[in-house]
């Protein structure tokens, strides 16, 4: 299995940028599907979850601003961003955990740069 992240870019403060993630290979059932960045000097922490229930989760510091979103039935989730700031900046990875049969499998993504211009 690979997951394919996209979408990121270039962007200014207060504009919009949508990232999209899409597994491909051996399908498997979807637990939960998230976000992740890792900014200049930081480690990487958690931006947005969605599990298999469409409970979803925000970091207090885009609660407002992004949106996550997924299909399980395809293993593809999206992060959509607005109002991003300079803060946003960082790689974006993209993580998919599920089940293969009565394994437990945990797929990440090969991360997208997002850079927010002040």
């Amino acid at each position: 299995v690979q997951l394919q992240a996209s979408g990121g870019g270039s962007v200014e403060a207060g504009g919009s940028l949508r990232l999209s993630c899409a597994a491909s290979g051996s399908l498997f059932r979807i637990n939960t599907m998230g976000w992740y960045r890792q900014g200049p000097g930081n480690q990487r922490e958690l931006v947005a979850s969605i599990d298999s229930g469409g409970n979803t989760n925000y970091a207090a510091s885009v609660a407002g601003r992004f949106t996550i979103s997924g299909d399980s039935g395809k293993n593809t989730v999206y992060l959509q961003m607005n109002r991003v700031k300079p803060e946003d900046t960082g790689v974006y990875y993209c993580n998919q955990m599920g089940y293969s049969g009565l394994e437990v499998v945990d797929y990440w993504g090969q991360g997208t740069q997002v850079t927010v211009s002040s």
